[in-house]
């Protein structure tokens, strides 16, 4: 019974050592944290970091640079502006600016058999375009009214984003190639951005011809 004893107060001192251990641990784990939470506060309150900047509405001057430099970099020179042949090459012809095909141009005659054999071909300044499709011109979007200088913002969307001839819902399908459906993924912000712009650039008295179907090209063989 002695032995029982003694070893019961063993066992009894060790159970408490172990709850004061137990214990100690737990107060020098919650010590750390605390210490850890107050250095990330005080640290990140002594930072002094500035708040987020609230977005700011774009300005009518934003808009036509945000315009210009979209324009410029993603080619509608390439194909709406004149061009004459330069040391260098294609070079814009600067009165014609966006002007698109130029309604007194004579189109070149059409080798057809390239056609059959399944080449698309386009004209040396690359404002007129020939395929399965028959002959396609590109549009004037310059601020005159044979332009798009009586479109509204919503006609240019449409026109932008479901390849509709003068933005009417019901117009015919802008032909190739016209590649609206890339500018479908452009944000309503950049929509508005392009418009702005075009609407700022010098008006080009210009009636782009009425696209020529397939059937038709014929007429314009070699």
């Amino acid at each position: 019974m002695l032995f029982l004893k003694v070893n019961y107060s063993a066992h009894g001192n060790n159970a408490i050592m172990t709850q004061n251990l137990t214990s100690k641990k737990t107060a020098s784990i919650l010590t750390i944290l605390v210490a850890v939470f107050l250095f990330i506060f005080t640290g990140c309150k002594d930072k002094g970091y500035d708040p987020i900047p609230e977005e700011k509405e774009l300005s009518e001057k934003d808009f036509l640079q945000r315009g210009e430099y979209l324009v410029n970099s993603i080619g509608c020179m390439d194909c709406h502006s004149p061009k004459k042949m330069g040391e260098k090459g294609p070079e814009v012809i600067a009165e014609l600016h966006l002007s698109g095909y130029p309604s007194n141009r004579e189109l070149p005659k059409i080798d057809t058999a390239n056609l059959k054999n399944g080449w698309m071909l386009m004209n040396q300044d690359l404002t007129a375009a020939v395929g399965p499709w028959g002959v396609s011109f590109a549009s004037n979007i310059t601020s005159d009214d044979t332009g798009i200088g009586n479109w509204s913002l919503e006609q240019f969307k449409i026109a932008l984003t479901k390849g509709k001839f003068k933005g009417l819902e019901n117009g015919r399908d802008l032909l190739p190639p016209m590649p609206w459906q890339n500018f479908a993924n452009l944000t309503n912000e950049d929509l508005k951005a392009i418009y702005t712009y075009l609407l700022s650039t010098k008006p080009v008295n210009n009636v782009v011809p009425d696209p020529i179907p397939f059937a038709e090209i014929s007429n314009l063989e070699l």
